[in-house]
């Protein structure tokens, strides 16, 4: 916006000491740097505000275009439980699911429970197996921890 360049800026500093005086310098730059300072914040303040806005109606912009697709789909899926008009044919299961046997309905209950307990238990790291590992190599001499 302001496109000063070095000798203009010279300029400034030669007429600012000739105008003011070298007496009242400091006392005019420091007026000088509390106004700039202002125009800062009240310019930071203006632009948060300007963002804020504009999130706002990005936010407002999303949720219409949610609310459109969720309209589309619901018409589109009135019911989910039909093929004909509930959900896609790719999510419904080919058969029917069947509930899991009762404990007294398998023919080895205890022979299920030990593979169930196998498959849930847990691998042991490297470190606590029983196979034997490399030695570690020794600390540097002289370090102490």
């Amino acid at each position: 916006m302001f496109d000063i360049g070095a000798s203009e800026l010279l300029v400034i500093v030669i007429v600012a000491i000739l105008v003011i005086g070298p007496k009242d310098m400091p006392k005019a730059l420091r007026h000088a740097g509390r106004w700039i300072g202002k125009l800062r914040r009240m310019s930071n303040h203006f632009r948060a505000g300007l963002d804020e806005v504009v999130r706002q109606a990005e936010i407002e912009e999303m949720e219409d275009k949610w609310a459109a697709r969720n309209k589309e789909i619901m018409a589109k899926y009135p019911d989910g439980s039909s093929p004909e008009g509930g959900a896609p044919e790719n999510l419904l299961p080919d058969q029917p699911m069947e509930p899991l046997a009762a404990a007294d309905e398998v023919p080895d209950a205890d022979a299920a429970a030990e593979a169930a307990i196998k498959r849930a238990a847990p691998v042991k790291a490297a470190e606590h197996s029983d196979e034997p590992t490399l030695p570690l190599d020794p600390p540097p001499p002289g370090k102490d921890s």
